[in-house]
């Protein structure tokens, strides 16, 4: 197979799927696998937070009992999985870059970067609903501009405001680039969903490595450390 080197990507949407549809099977397809796998399983857990509960629970139970499930579900969702979404991330942008893709990478930010990944997190998801609660179109923009925060927290290990400030500064010029390919992995899902189980697991993979192969390709183009604040949303 063709050797590819993520030296030579141009930040595109076509670029970042076609490297990284083939780079996945290249030598790490296992692992990445294994990768989708376990945070599909972990992310259930989560789902109490979106139950909608009616006066009595919205399943014959009283809110009371109800209301450790909910603070559990909350608590589950910001306080432990952003942490391995986040060594999610770097684990697929290790493999896209031929570095070793070790399944140990998802846990490894419980080690040394815990708060910073949790507050790097929170500080997205307020940004981004703070923005949906604008007319939702700058909630989308802000969530385009941040799309790279987890990347920078795990890859080059900035805290958590500074990995904000550079996605920002990185993104610029490329939010409808990240939008058109969150279009685009909705319609990969989908087709997913067409052929089941395995099919589903694939596309995820495949959008990992594509938005992790864009990462890459705009770093590439990116080697000031000095991060622009965030002015405004309408730079896209």
């Amino acid at each position: 197979m063709e050797n590819l080197n993520y030296r030579n990507l141009h930040p595109s949407a076509g670029g970042s799927f076609s490297f990284g549809w083939r780079k996945m099977f290249e030598k790490a397809f296992l692992p990445l696998l294994l990768a989708v796998i376990i945070l599909g399983i972990l992310n259930g857990p989560s789902a109490g937070t979106k139950w909608e509960l009616d006066g009595d629970g919205g399943f014959g139970f009283p809110m009371l009992l109800l209301f450790p499930v909910v603070v559990f579900g909350l608590a589950y969702s910001f306080l432990f999985l952003p942490v391995i979404k986040y060594g999610r991330d770097l684990l697929f942008l290790n493999a896209m870059r031929d570095q070793e893709a070790d399944l140990r990478t998802l846990f490894e930010g419980f080690k040394t970067k815990y708060l910073n990944i949790i507050l790097a997190n929170l500080i997205v998801f307020a940004l981004i609903m703070i923005g949906v609660v604008m007319l939702i179109i700058p909630g989308i923009i802000i969530a385009c501009r941040l799309a790279f925060v987890s990347y920078l927290v795990m890859d080059k290990n900035m805290d958590a405001m500074k990995a904000v400030e550079k996605s920002w500064q990185m993104t610029r010029g490329y939010g409808w680039t990240i939008f058109g390919m969150a279009i685009l992995s909705f319609f990969i899902v989908i087709g997913g969903l067409i052929v089941f189980f395995v099919g589903v697991i694939v596309s995820f993979m495949w959008i990992h490595s594509a938005f992790a192969s864009l990462y890459l390709a705009v770093s590439n183009l990116n080697d000031d450390d000095n991060p622009i604040p965030i002015l405004g949303v309408n730079e896209v």
